[in-house]
């Protein structure tokens, strides 16, 4: 007779928690997400029989306030993607101000994997002690996002100190079912309320994370972005850490450490250096951070810092096709004389390249009929139902792919019944413009934090018209880059 097998209550726990965790955050996701959806439903009924529109104003903050307080508390307790989810979200030109100042505070607050189990993640992927490896390393991170955490650390033998960035154990899984959790959601979102091709957005979303799980292929981008800002600038408009490349495997990723403030924690330095608070650098970076529109002038610090982003970006895109592609604050620091910002990348085949300085050359000289054939060009279906369906097109262009506001508007609110996503319908949205539709919308919620109404395809416009040139696809030589007004 064969002994029964012992069971180890460690390993059966472990096993179980792992089989069932997916499903639990499916059942919250989906409860707390219908909680939110049928909120606002319920809502729009309430506010629609009230005349008075101050009210009105008043009940929509109120309605806001509950929602990101909810938004809030989903994105916090189920962490991994939705991290991301508050980052796209939380924007000062697209979000209600209640859920910018809710979640803008978590796009670099993942709890923490604690330092025993990323010990151990260090120990597998390099088949040694830390000990032997460093001469020390921070027990507490000097951030924690949704994929990975970051620690400081000196290497043996050196004066320099690095940056240990160690992915979260078991986090990609959760991520992946998040995700299809999401998608689910866009499919119902996009058949019953938003004209807008969601799914192909997070089809998108899908395959862009996938890159982010391997450390190796990230740490080739940032080489290759590093070399591409080094060598079309005199000087690079911002910074991209050198890699230390006999440490890095798919799950950590060593790095140069450079000095800089998280461009969320500014108003916090701007503070402790003794900068008069009601001046205007304390009230540029403060507004920087909140995403509250300020009507009064910005330092040049603070334009320095737009004008950076937007070259790098606009060389990266359509220049290179080769950029990085998780424009969010967490991952920008502001150092002395540069920026710096790295993370997950994209690379934009050329025909998409090339489509997309056609729409920044059309968005630039205000060309409704350019902007048009750029649509199907790139391969954005539209299913217009309205008598100016041309001018509509032309504005859902800007909306989308520029970062000037109309006169007078904070905030565009695409989803409202007025605007051009209601009145045009985006039936198919290639997934892989996904990526340069999030930096334009970035750089416009930097934007308006800042307090400057600028048009980056007006800035893009030189580049836009060189890489057409190089392509044989434009006559004539191309501009200088105009300086940001």
């Amino acid at each position: 007779m064969l002994p029964l097998p012992i069971l180890d209550l460690k390993d059966f726990q472990e096993k179980f928690t792992t089989h069932f965790r997916p499903w639990q955050r499916s059942f919250q996701f989906w409860v707390r997400a219908t909680d939110i959806y049928t909120g606002y439903k319920v809502f729009q009924l309430r506010v629609s029989i009230v005349k008075d529109v101050q009210k009105q104003e008043e009940m929509w903050e109120r309605q806001h306030q509950l929602a990101a307080d909810k938004i809030y508390a989903m994105c916090a307790d189920l962490g991994g993607f939705f991290l991301k989810v508050a980052q796209i979200v939380g924007k000062p030109d697209l979000a209600p101000a209640a859920w910018v100042r809710r979640l803008v505070t978590l796009c670099d607050q993942a709890p923490a994997t604690p330092f025993d189990a990323v010990q151990r993640v260090l120990e597998k992927e390099f088949g040694q002690s830390i000990w032997e490896m460093f001469e020390s390393i921070d027990e507490y991170p000097l951030g924690s996002a949704s994929i990975a955490q970051v620690h400081r650390a000196r290497l043996k033998g050196d004066k320099s100190d690095v940056v240990v960035k160690v992915q979260h154990p078991g986090i990609q899984d959760l991520m992946m079912t998040d995700i299809h959790n999401l998608q689910a959601f866009a499919l119902y979102m996009q058949k019953t309320d938003i004209k807008f091709d969601l799914y192909s957005v997070t089809k998108e979303m899908e395959k862009q994370i996938g890159y982010e799980f391997d450390f190796m292929r990230e740490a080739n981008a940032m080489e290759k972005l590093r070399r591409f800002l080094y060598e079309n600038n005199k000087k690079t408009p911002v910074l991209v850490p050198r890699v230390v490349r006999d440490l890095v495997t798919r799950r950590v990723l060593v790095m140069e450490y450079i000095v800089g403030i998280p461009i969320l924690n500014l108003g916090d330095e701007i503070a402790k250096r003794g900068i008069n608070p009601s001046g205007k650098v304390a009230a540029a970076a403060k507004h920087f951070v909140s995403g509250i529109h300020s009507r009064k002038p910005f330092s040049w610090k603070c334009r320095k810092i737009l004008k950076s982003l937007t070259l790098a970006y606009g060389q990266m895109i359509l220049k290179n096709g080769f950029f990085h592609a998780d424009p969010h604050p967490g991952n920008i620091l502001i150092c002395k004389g540069s920026e710096a910002n790295y993370g997950q990348v994209k690379d934009l085949p050329n025909e998409l390249r090339l489509g997309y300085a056609n729409l920044v050359l059309a968005i630039a000289d205000n060309d409704p009929v350019k902007a048009s054939e750029s649509y199907r060009e790139l391969g954005i279906k539209t299913l217009a139902n309205c008598k100016n369906e041309q001018e509509e097109l032309f504005k859902l262009a800007q909306t989308m792919f520029d970062t000037k506001l109309p006169p007078g508007v904070t905030m565009l609110q695409p989803f409202s019944e007025d605007s051009s996503i209601k009145k045009v319908g985006v039936v198919a949205f290639p997934e892989e413009l996904f990526s340069v539709l999030r930096t334009v919308h970035l750089l416009r919620g930097l934007s308006v934090g800042l307090g400057i109404n600028y048009s980056c395809a007006e800035q893009w416009k030189p580049l836009a018209e060189e890489a057409l040139y190089q392509a044989g696809r434009l006559k004539g030589n191309p501009f200088k880059l105009i300086e940001l007004s």
